[in-house]
């Protein structure tokens, strides 16, 4: 798994390339607490090159949500997520935990 950071003025761009299983999720979580620890708390994740996501990936996903969104200060928002990756978060019943464009763009727009 790789993750790229780029920071914009109001928000934060973390794209995730690769799988994140229960080997690599904790590297997902590393990558959101160092933007935390920045106090950086708007964060896009642009999954578009996301080919395989475990139910660790989604915990990592929800830790990181909840350190985002405690008091107010931000969020993750998810943008373009693959059709299965998708699929997998209606099935589980996290897709409504979290704000998904289709596109980078919007998603940074939304900030």
């Amino acid at each position: 798994m790789e993750i790229t950071t780029q920071q914009f003025k109001r928000c934060d761009l973390l794209s995730v390339k690769g799988k994140v299983d229960s080997f690599t999720a904790p590297d997902l979580i590393k990558a959101i607490e160092a933007l935390n620890k920045k106090n950086r708390f708007k964060i896009i994740l642009d999954l578009s090159k996301l080919e395989y996501m475990s139910s660790a990936g989604f915990r990592a996903l929800l830790l990181g949500q909840r350190t985002c969104k405690r008091y107010n200060r931000g969020e993750i928002i998810l943008a373009s997520v693959p059709k299965k990756i998708m699929d997998a978060l209606e099935l589980t019943g996290f897709s409504p935990l979290f704000k998904i464009f289709d596109e980078i763009t919007p998603a940074v727009g939304n900030f």
